[in-house]
């Protein structure tokens, strides 16, 4: 079955930087719904799009294509007061970003009394090579069209 709107793609795959760098190895097989539902970027679903099982490539993404540019808005320093016991450099919060709206925050550093947030994703401002292999496609459910997300297996639970 090839790729199209509405197909459930199981992906193999393995997530580098530009230079190499090993980010994520995919040991567990990437589940996605094909046609427009955001489950993946944009330029990786358009390269699928019409594929087969057994279909192989290699992406580069670009910042833009991939966690988006770095926005140096997004750094926070914030009174350590108005944190919980325990925040640690690494943590992650959500919180609210100045449009109101719920955000990841990574703990940057912490100095004295005052905590420095940042609300990039940990890998925006970086291009990303994608290794992947199709690895089967099948006929999404009713439901999982009308949740605009697979189930099962490496998918979405409910």
């Amino acid at each position: 079955m090839k790729i199209e709107k509405n197909t459930a793609v199981t992906l193999r795959y393995k997530l580098t930087d530009a230079a190499g760098k090993l980010l994520d190895p995919g040991r567990e097989p990437m589940v996605y719904l094909h046609g427009g539902y955001d489950a993946i970027f944009p330029k990786v679903e358009a390269a699928l799009d019409g594929q087969l099982p057994g279909y192989q490539t290699t992406l580069l993404l670009a910042p833009q294509d991939a966690f988006g540019e770095r926005d140096e808005s997004l750094l926070q320093t914030i009174p350590k007061t108005q944190f919980p016991p325990g925040v640690k450099v690494g943590g992650q919060l959500q919180s609210l970003a100045a449009d109101g709206q719920p955000r990841m925050f990574n703990v940057l550093k912490i100095k004295g009394d005052t905590v420095m947030l940042d609300g990039n994703h940990p890998m925006a401002g970086k291009s990303l090579r994608f290794a992947l292999t199709v690895s089967a496609v099948r006929a999404a459910t009713e439901e999982e069209i009308a949740h605009g997300h697979v189930h099962g297996a490496h998918g979405h639970h409910h």
